[in-house]
Formats: structure tokens, sequence, C-alpha cells
């Protein structure tokens, strides 16, 4: 290891910059998150693809509504009662 090390030129942020994705942080009840869990689980993907799927398909049969997050609620609570069907 050297002594010192010169970070005039080093720049803040994430080393590999990320496209088309977005970290964000959401509160979601412990119901949805374990279901979408499980099924991820049982699916061999991941449960947050799971939930942006989920989304996509209520973006795509919905005109223009807002996104609220009592919409987000009933959106993911339909999304897992229609794949329990």
């Amino acid at each position: 290891m050297k002594s010192e090390y010169d970070f005039s030129k080093g720049k803040r942020g994430a080393l590999i910059p990320s496209t088309g994705k977005t970290r964000i942080t959401i509160y979601l009840d412990d119901d949805i998150l374990e279901e979408f869990r499980s099924r991820a689980e049982d699916a061999g993907s991941g449960y947050q693809t799971l939930i942006n799927t989920a989304l996509r398909e209520y973006l795509r049969s919905t005109v223009e509504k807002p996104v609220t997050e009592s919409v987000l609620r009933r959106v993911l609570h339909e999304a897992l009662r229609l794949r329990t069907e």
C-alpha cells in the first residue's frame, strides 16, 4: 500500500453509471413484499423484477391515471391476487 494517494482527479458517485434504472426507497406492506419474494424464489428471479413487471403491466392497462401511494398499493395487491388465481 502506498503511504499517499492522489485523489485530485477523482469523481464522486458510482463507479459504473447505471442506465435505465434508478435506485429508490419505497415502503411496501410486509405481506406484499413477502409474497413477491416467495414468488420470485419459486420462479428463480428477483422480487424487484416481479414488482417492476407488475407496475409496468398496470401502467400499460391504464389511461393516464396518476400513480399515487394508494394506487400503487392497490396495483401490487391486484398483481398478487391475479398470480394466485
